[in-house]
């Protein structure tokens, strides 16, 4: 089985459009989970651009199943973390000026900023991942820093899907996640998945989760939460009983 993570964070960039109530992202906790949901995940992010601290308050006391918060490897997001405890959180690199996360934490350049923000949240019991490109320094990095778990970054092979180039990116993403099982981290991928891309990336065999948001969210504007989410779920079991 795949685990499939549904990250809520554009249901409050909707929100967030007009500064009101709704929608509503615990809201979209239970529906999520109706469709199938393993995780909820949500990006705190230091400017605050859509997910808010009482969102984080309120998702932890809605959600049945376990949440996974994206944070920058910074004090205050860290203590953030410690202070709510999270079922894991995962460090993620974070640029005010950018639309979306571009790019994988570079665990390799901040070797001592990344171990240190593992450690605090390990030590109260927060699974600690790192949001890496598919590349060995920074597995082996993840690993040397304290890791538990890696997601790997599938941006690069969602742009190419469709053409010649996405063969030598998928080629990427498993040597990496090979690499990281070898290394004992487990693996977790995403960014950019939807319904089209997302099979070739499910069937690696190391990968046990998948975190996927954006086109979840913007399928319900179509089908609504519970159907996009029962319409992923679907495809990953298939793809998983491929394997």
């Amino acid at each position: 089985m795949i685990r499939l993570g549904v990250n809520i964070d554009h249901v409050a960039t909707v929100r967030q459009a007009r500064r009101i109530r709704e929608p509503d992202p615990a809201w979209a906790v239970v529906l999520a989970e109706l469709g199938g949901a393993d995780q909820i995940t949500l990006h705190l992010r230091e400017d605050r651009r859509h997910i808010q601290d009482d969102d984080l308050v309120r998702i932890l006391a809605t959600a049945t199943v376990p949440v996974n918060l994206e944070l920058a490897v910074t004090d205050e997001m860290v203590a953030i973390a410690r202070d709510h405890r999270p079922h894991s959180a995962t460090f993620v690199p974070e640029r005010r000026e950018e639309i979306t996360t571009e790019g994988g934490l570079d665990v390799a350049g901040q070797a001592g900023a990344v171990t240190r923000a593992v450690a605090a949240v390990a030590e109260v019991g927060i699974l600690p991942a790192l949001f890496i490109d598919p590349d060995p320094e920074q597995v082996a990095a993840s690993a040397d820093a304290g890791a538990r778990a890696v997601e790997l970054h599938t941006g690069a092979y969602c742009e190419v899907w469709g053409t010649p180039a996405a063969e030598s990116e998928l080629h990427r993403l498993a040597q990496a996640a090979d690499r990281a099982e070898r290394l004992g981290l487990r693996v977790h991928a995403g960014h950019g998945l939807n319904v089209r891309n997302v099979g070739p990336v499910a069937r690696i065999p190391q990968v046990e989760e998948l975190n996927i948001g954006h086109s979840l969210v913007g399928r319900a504007i179509f089908v609504g939460l519970q159907s996009a989410v029962a319409e992923m779920r679907g495809i990953l079991d298939r793809e998983a009983a491929r394997r």
